[in-house]
């Protein structure tokens, strides 16, 4: 009997290292959210961080927004518009209901004014007037966000309109959300109105009040977009900037109020507690000389575009190295912020971030005389 019974516990010992070795282990979840979807991003290399059901299509309210403001963005960049523009109110723009700054027919504001309405406001109304203003009609510029949207591979996105207000086909999810943040942030301009905390329009009698209470509340925050329906319940896509650490949080379908924000500050605790960014050259050091052929100077110094760095676990800091490409030799004439090589980042063998290097000043090129008195100096030593 004592037999069978060591036998029978040696058959289970045996099956449960046999279940042990096919149970993949579960990593600990660091953080519970109320969120329906959230991500955290970083926003130098779009590395994710923390990620909640992100990429669960869900309608996402006034965060369309920051679509609406790339696409505007990209137009001024272009110089397809002007900030100074003078944008006029349509029919179609003033009957929109929700959130807006109650524009009139035929009324008038700059392009600027309109957008900081949207950035801070969260004008519908000022949408429409500036997608018109942009793309000749509404529903040309919402096309223009559908192809940035496919421009920028998001797979979970498709918009029906430019202010966000619920409606069949519109949706996006918390990584493409985030993906646009972090193409909006290219843009000054966006970064500049979505940090505006208060603004006076129609000569301060319309008091405008920006919805992301982080500007107040979170150190370092300083944009993007909040949004709100009874469908998608609270979001906000944000971007918070410590000591060089830029992070782009989004959350999604928040049930209460102020959540969105109690919930995105619980995110960043832990991304600024477990991250930071370890910069290993500043912005325009000088990182090389490249020969310059033909040029009133033999040489151009070549300096970092941007600080070189990268987003790290706290304590895994170890086994970084650089290595600087340059070209050998480049003909005049040569730009200022001209690229001449690269300097490229690694940890062990793999790729963490990489930085123009450009030309420090320009360089001209030296007139036929001055090329051949160098000639002959190279030749003759005289």
């Amino acid at each position: 009997m004592r037999k069978i019974i060591s036998i029978v516990f040696a058959m289970v010992i045996a099956l449960g290292n046999i279940g042990l070795m096919n149970v993949q282990p579960v990593l600990g979840v660091e953080i519970e959210t109320e969120a329906t979807s959230a991500i955290l991003m970083d926003a130098a290399s779009g590395r994710i961080l923390y990620e909640k059901e992100s990429h669960k299509e869900l309608p996402p309210a006034s965060v369309t927004k920051i679509m609406t403001l790339l696409v505007a963005a990209d137009a001024v960049a272009q110089e397809k518009v002007k900030l100074t523009d003078t944008v006029t109110a349509s029919e179609n723009a003033c009957k929109l209901g929700g959130s807006q700054i109650y524009l009139e027919p035929g009324e008038t504001f700059s392009l600027e004014q309109m957008l900081i309405a949207i950035a801070v406001g969260s004008a519908n109304d000022g949408c429409v007037a500036v997608a018109e203003h942009v793309s000749g009609t509404h529903e040309a510029f919402v096309e223009e966000m559908n192809r940035k949207a496919k421009e920028l591979g998001l797979k979970n996105t498709h918009f029906a309109n430019a202010y966000g207000l619920p409606a069949e086909g519109h949706y996006t999810s918390a990584y493409d959300l985030a993906t646009i943040s972090r193409e909006a942030l290219k843009y000054p301009l966006i970064r500049k109105l979505t940090s505006i905390k208060e603004y006076d329009l129609r000569e301060g009698k319309f008091k405008l009040w920006n919805t992301n209470k982080l500007l107040w509340w979170y150190p370092g925050a300083d944009g993007l977009k909040t949004g709100w329906t009874n469908e998608a319940k609270y979001c906000l896509a944000s971007t918070v900037e410590r000591n060089g650490l830029r992070l782009i949080c989004v959350v999604m379908g928040v049930p209460q109020v102020r959540g969105h924000f109690a919930e995105s500050m619980k995110i960043y605790n832990y991304g600024f507690a477990k991250y930071e960014f370890k910069q290993f050259a500043p912005a325009e050091e000088k990182q090389g000389v490249v020969k310059v052929s033909k040029g009133v100077e033999d040489e151009a110094v070549a300096i970092t575009e941007k600080a070189l760095g990268a987003t790290v676990e706290k304590g895994k800091d170890k086994n970084f190295w650089v290595e600087t490409k340059l070209n050998p030799e480049i003909s005049a004439p040569i730009e200022k912020g001209q690229k001449l090589g690269e300097v490229l980042l690694y940890q062990n063998e793999q790729l963490q971030a990489s930085v123009n290097l450009i030309a420090d000043r320009s360089v001209a090129k030296a007139g036929l005389v001055n090329q051949l008195t160098r000639t002959m100096k190279g030749v003759f030593g005289f």
